[in-house]
């Protein structure tokens, strides 16, 4: 996956495949989004547009 095909996908797709690179594969959000290539302030806006942000303690996006 790309970084264009990741940022055009639904939202709420996206929000489940994120949410479970970070909680397999990554630490934090800064290091999904480095090694993917994505700006982690687009990501943020994304999704808090369908009412989640990112919660640094359980590693994840979050219903606001």
């Amino acid at each position: 996956m790309d970084r264009e095909s990741i940022m055009a996908m639904d939202p709420n797709i996206l929000l489940s495949v994120i949410n479970m690179k970070l909680r397999d594969e990554f630490s934090t959000l800064e290091d999904y989004c480095s090694y993917m290539d994505l700006e982690l302030d687009k990501v943020n806006e994304k999704f808090s547009q369908i009412g989640y942000k990112y919660d640094e303690k359980s590693n994840q996006f979050v219903a606001i």
